[in-house]
Order: structure tokens, then C-alpha cells, then sequence
């Protein structure tokens, strides 16, 4: 398999075509992947509940700035218990929470209005139908309903045996590929797949860094294999891209550009991985039911979220 540092704009511009869902569903359709799960499949993973025992896989609000936090989230009180006065009211505490979730530090799924490659969108539809007021097309409404399916996780870290990958390490489809038959998982259609690359561990280690820096992710060369998989949504520790991802003019983040407009694949950025990791080895067990509710933001390009996993 060529590297994907070999990738010309050429190369991933047909892969670009290749692997297009448009008109898949309907010239209309605005789910995208999120098309392949099914009742059945829902019915099917919620079966894989065995102990009860659940897992967040987000990352605490980060309120507060960071290497990768220049625009930390806000978390003010409106009214605190230490200025309450007893009355005849209710005595309660209230709080505002606002946050830009777009970036690297905010756990937050993209929908299919989130990136465009040629002025373009998932399905067709134009750019310009995300206006200063919000998206026309393909907001994360199109989840309004909530996502749940079978979870899969796949331990990069754990397959080369190491506590996490360095910044500039990148995943082809080949070690995909390992790290399933490692640990003795299929992927399958509608499956929500997770890739852990070991970033909590190395900001636990070596502190926060900029991703500008460089920062561990999937290669073009995933693109493909996960179009043939016919998985529903893809989440990281990190983007899903490496960054830097080659050195092709125009695509900057393959797996995005390619991911969410060609396929229609809503992604789950910036996910803490590590608490399921762990828990995934003392169980000997990669699979697991999912849940994510994104927020009901209509027009919006995605929403801050809190993925459990549920064993």
C-alpha cells in the first residue's frame, strides 16, 4: 500500500469520487451514514448490555485556556448559594454554560454541514446553504433523535505496545485492520467506530500541546477501508486526521473533507478514550452499546456531546 505521504490532490481527489454516498439515500437525504443503522441494529446492540456498567467517553468542559484551548468554554454562575437569601421564593443556584466546540479541545460531533471541498457539501448540496444564521442542509438535526448502535473501539496504542502514540505517528488501513483481528473484532455495518490513539495519556504525561504541533490520526489510506466497512459514525482521542496529513494542495484533513462530504459520516472529535480503553482490556471485550444525544440545535453544525458506552 502507498504511503499516503505519496498522495498527490489527484489521488484523493479520485478516492474523493470513489467513495461518494451522494444520492445513496435520496437526493434529498441529509443523515448520510447514520442511514445504516437500522431497528434491528439498535435491538441487536443494546443485547451487548451485560453488567450494566457505563463510560463517558468525553472530556471534562474545558473552561479553562490550554496549548490546544485558545477559546476555553464559559461556565459562569447566574445565582450561587454563597449570595442566597432566605425568602418566601425558592432558594436554588443557576449557572450559563457557552462554548465555541469547533477545534481540538471540546468533545463535540460535526455533522455534514461542518466541511465543504469545492464549494460543496454532503449530497450535493451548496455551501451556501450554511448562512450567518445557521445550516439549511445537513445540520446536526439530522440527529435530532439521538445515535445509538454498536460501539467498537480499536486500541492503536495497545497494538504496537505502548502507552500512546507520539504526535507526528500516523494509522494506516493496514494497522486498522490489525488492531481488529488482534483483538478479535469485526467491524460491521452501522457500527459506530472509535479509534484511540492514547492522547490522554500522552497530555498526562507530557502536558497539553498545540496541534499544531502534529497530532497522532488516521492517513488518506483509511479512506477506503472505512467506505467499504459501511460504518455509520468515526470518533478519535483526537480529529480522525493526522496532523499534518501529507502534503496534498487542497486537502489539508483528508479524513474530514473526504469522511463527512463524500460519505456522509458524521464525526465524533476530541472523545476521552483512555477511561475506555481500560475498562475495554479488564473485560477482554472491544464491543459495546453507544449512545450519544447531541443537543437539538437547529441550524447548527454539530454539538458538544457526552458518548456512553454501556457494557
Amino acid at each position: 500500500m502507498a504511503s499516503a505521504n505519496d498522495y498527490t490532490a489527484a489521488d484523493i481527489e479520485a478516492m474523493f469520487e470513489a467513495v461518494k454516498n451522494w444520492g445513496r439515500w435520496g437526493h434529498d437525504d441529509e443523515r448520510g451514514a447514520l442511514n445504516f443503522i437500522t431497528p434491528d441494529i439498535i435491538s441487536n446492540a443494546a443485547r451487548l448490555v451485560q453488567n450494566g456498567e457505563a463510560v463517558s467517553c468525553s472530556l471534562e468542559f474545558p473552561t479553562r485556556p490550554a496549548p490546544d484551548n485558545p477559546r476555553p468554554a464559559q461556565h459562569m454562575m447566574v445565582v450561587a448559594g454563597d449570595a442566597c437569601t432566605h425568602g418566601e421564593g425558592i432558594e436554588a443556584a443557576m449557572d450559563f454554560i457557552g462554548v465555541a466546540f469547533h477545534g481540538m479541545a471540546v468533545s463535540h460531533l460535526d455533522a455534514l454541514c461542518h466541511v465543504f471541498v469545492n464549494e460543496e457539501m454532503y449530497n450535493g448540496f451548496k455551501a451556501s446553504d450554511v448562512l450567518s444564521t445557521g445550516a439549511t442542509r445537513n445540520s446536526v438535526m439530522a440527529a435530532k433523535n439521538g445515535i445509538s448502535s454498536r460501539g467498537v473501539l480499536l486500541d492503536i496504542p495497545r497494538l504496537r505496545g505502548v502507552p500512546y502514540l507520539e504526535i507526528n505517528d500516523t494509522i494506516d488501513a493496514d494497522e486498522l485492520a490489525a488492531a481488529g483481528k488482534a483483538q478479535g473484532i469485526n467491524i460491521s455495518e452501522g457500527d459506530i467506530l472509535l479509534v484511540a490513539t492514547g492522547r490522554d495519556a500522552r497530555r498526562a504525561d507530557k502536558g497539553a500541546w498545540s496541534p499544531t504541533e502534529g497530532m497522532a490520526g488516521l492517513d488518506a489510506t483509511c479512506i477506503p477501508w472505512l467506505h467499504r466497512k459501511k460504518i455509520a459514525l468515526l470518533g478519535s482521542d483526537g480529529v480522525s486526521d493526522a496532523i499534518p496529513s501529507g502534503s496534498a494542495k487542497g486537502w489539508p484533513m483528508p479524513i474530514h473533507q473526504c469522511g463527512i462530504v463524500a460519505m456522509g459520516l458524521h464525526l465524533l472529535d476530541n472523545l476521552r478514550l483512555d477511561r475506555l480503553m481500560e475498562t475495554c482490556t479488564r473485560n477482554s471485550r472491544w464491543e459495546f452499546f453507544m449512545v450519544i444525544a447531541p443537543l437539538r440545535v437547529k441550524r447548527g453544525t454539530g454539538s458538544p456531546i457526552n458518548p456512553i458506552a454501556f457494557f
